[in-house]
């Protein structure tokens, strides 16, 4: 980034409502309001529910964000905001925030696509050069791409069905552990045999860097139905047993997928990794080891950063103003909104256009 621009960032594109201040690569403070509380009786997001909440935390949040950063808006150069994808109620309380303050402030106006803030973090946190190679994963999203810009995108494969972090979250509510899944199921895994259970390693027998999860879900889910008809429950033992099992079939097809998608670039400077399952530990060794076999610069960001956060947003909005200027307040909140449009949607499309 070649100025170093105070940007105020703000992101409820699901459960975590965030505001938060950067400056060139400089955190000056991050604020995150999560919601788990809200929907932990219902064994997931409740969109209704994220959205409400909201629109009463924002304000807080940017009051927050500011009082830790120890600025104002008269001292912000620009307003950066998710516009999309995600659930459209959340992402439609930030943007109408956001559109407050930059009509009222005069404060120029950014859009970002919340992929995009993700794909940017390792430049935010290691100045990681264009270009470079980013698996990105996460609750709703896993794709391969190679960044090329702040708005240049060039998708090499994408989960056909569900992301793994959808995934982590249906393995846990099938064997009754709590929400988010990611977490719960790493952490029984670390006591399970990951070896005990045989579960399949979707599309590694076809070539690309598509992924699927959504039949090693339903895998486990036949080997729990088994346990629990055979032995009449589910024993804790078992439990652990599965989430490793799981947990290691997700490892390996990643891993594999990654070196495939390594194999398929030219020139990049590095491979990163972020995204709320980035967060698993796991994974995060195994992949650094495949970078490492293959002589490569590895980037996980700290765990803080690949959660939803806001300060990946301003940043992505700080990169994206340099190089395309401002939005208007004509800016929509968008459901869904895929970084390469040119690649064909891997999820299918609708009236509100691909899904991914």
């Amino acid at each position: 980034m070649d100025h170093d621009i105070i940007v105020l960032g703000l992101e409820s594109s699901c459960d975590d409502t965030a505001a938060a201040v950067v400056r060139g690569h400089e955190i000056l403070s991050s604020v995150v309001a999560d919601q788990t509380d809200l929907h932990a009786a219902y064994g997931g997001v409740v969109p209704e529910i994220a959205a409400r909440a909201h629109a009463e935390k924002l304000d807080l949040c940017i009051e927050n964000a500011l009082q830790a950063a120890g600025t104002n808006l008269s001292e912000i150069d620009a307003i950066a905001v998710t516009a999309g994808p995600g659930l459209i109620g959340g992402v439609l309380s930030g943007v109408m925030m956001a559109k407050g303050l930059s009509a009222g402030t005069g404060k120029p106006l950014i859009g970002v696509n919340h992929l995009a803030g993700h794909a940017l973090t390792p430049r935010l946190t290691d100045r990681l050069a264009y270009p470079y190679l980013i698996l990105l994963v996460s609750g709703g999203h896993c794709q391969f791409l190679q960044v090329n810009g702040p708005t240049d995108f060039s998708r090499l494969g994408s989960t056909i069905d569900d992301a793994p972090g959808e995934a982590f979250d249906k393995t846990a509510r099938l064997l009754g552990l709590s929400q988010p899944g990611g977490p719960s199921v790493e952490k029984s895994a670390t006591l399970g045999d990951e070896t005990r259970f045989a579960f399949p390693r979707p599309l590694l027998d076809r070539p690309g860097c598509d992924l699927s999860f959504s039949g090693l879900k339903t895998a486990l889910l036949r080997q729990r139905d088994q346990l629990v008809t055979s032995q009449g429950g589910l024993r804790r033992a078992d439990v652990n047993h599965l989430c490793a099992g799981f947990q290691a079939a997700v490892r390996d097809v990643l891993v594999e997928k990654s070196r495939r998608a390594l194999d398929a670039c030219n020139g990049i400077t590095g491979f990163a990794v972020a995204g709320g399952v980035a967060a698993n530990t796991q994974l995060r060794t195994a992949l650094e080891t495949l970078a490492n076999a293959q002589d490569i610069p590895f980037v996980a960001p700290p765990l803080s950063l690949c959660t939803d956060n806001a300060a990946m947003i301003a940043f992505a909005g700080a990169e994206k103003f340099l190089a395309d200027g401002a939005d208007d307040l004509t800016l929509s909140a968008r459901p869904r909104w895929p970084l390469d449009k040119r690649a064909p949607a891997a999820l299918g499309s609708g009236k509100k256009g691909a899904k991914a």
